[in-house]
Parts: C-alpha cells; structure tokens; sequence
C-alpha cells in the first residue's frame, strides 16, 4: 500500500534535520549544495556527551575561535596521521580522536597540572 506523505507529518526513520534538509531541497536548495553542508559538518569536530558534560562541569566557552582552533590542529593532526591528541589551549586541554573528529574529554587549565595523559600518541599546542 503506497501511503502520500505531506510536508508537515513526522517521518518515522528520519531526524528532524535530516527532514529539513529534504524540505530545504523542496524549496530550490540543490541536492549539491546539501551533500557539501553535511561532508563540511562531518569535518569539523564533535564533542562526545563526556566532553560535552565537561565543558559544562568546568565552566570552559566554546567560542568560533576555539572550534576554528580544534579543527585546525585537528587537520594538521590528520595530515600527520595522528590517531589520539592532546590538544593544549591557553586555558584548556583537549583530548581528540582524530579519526572520529571527536573529543572525548576535555580539562580546565588549572587541571592540567600534575597531569599524566595515556594512550596518546601526539600533542598540538595552540
């Protein structure tokens, strides 16, 4: 049984942004131009629920800055071919698996002293 669906109605199996972005591409957005949004989101880094609950426990901002900062040491990591990074900030630590573009925990600088960071195989200071 073929069942129409219209634009307004939830469609089981998709999340929301993905829907939007079908929306979107009802709209005149061309399919190119959204495959090029999601190749650039899955580029830039993702915080883990752990980091995320850090940065929030540690009162560290998350600035355009900052994330500039972590996905560019993040690629230069990458070309070198890195797989887990201690990534070191002025104020901040952050611990980044490279292949995944994800950080997995993150510190405040008052933390970092007296420190021993395992299972890491390269260091970018920024």
């Amino acid at each position: 049984m073929v069942q129409n669906v219209n634009n307004n109605q939830a469609v089981s199996g998709i999340r929301g942004s993905e829907l939007q972005k079908i929306q979107a591409g009802q709209r005149g957005v061309g399919f190119e131009q959204l495959l090029q949004e999601t190749i650039q989101q899955k580029q830039e880094v993702q915080f883990s629920k752990h980091a995320k609950e850090r940065i929030d426990q540690r009162g560290i901002e998350v600035t355009t800055t900052l994330m500039n900062d972590l996905n560019n040491a993040v690629a230069k990591a990458k070309q070198k071919g890195a797989k887990d990074v201690v990534i070191i900030g002025p104020k901040e630590v952050f611990i980044v698996n490279i292949p995944n573009n994800i950080v997995v925990t993150t510190l405040s600088g008052a933390e970092m002293k007296n420190n021993i960071f395992t299972k890491i195989d390269s260091a970018v200071i920024l």
